[in-house]
């Protein structure tokens, strides 16, 4: 993890370089605190990729999911008739 104070933004050449030898978030700091983040196009496209598949996987999970009336009857089905 990389951080930055934003007064070093003006080597923009710099900045750049860090951001693409890196696979994650540079992080800028103003009087101390967080202030932003920046990552090279890479970077974010790869987590933005991540993210759309993860919210697939979630899609998918709750489709597959079952009400719990459903899911009573088919217990009552096999184990009480």
């Amino acid at each position: 993890m990389q951080i930055i104070p934003i007064n070093q933004l003006k080597d923009t050449a710099k900045i750049s370089a860090i951001c693409n030898e890196s696979n994650e978030p540079v992080f800028i700091t103003k009087n101390g605190y967080g202030d932003m983040v920046i990552m090279s196009m890479k970077t974010y496209e790869e987590q933005q990729e991540k993210l759309m598949l993860r919210e697939l996987k979630f899609k998918l999970d709750v489709d597959k999911a079952e009400d719990g009336d459903t899911v009573m009857q088919r217990i009552k089905k096999k184990y009480v008739d």
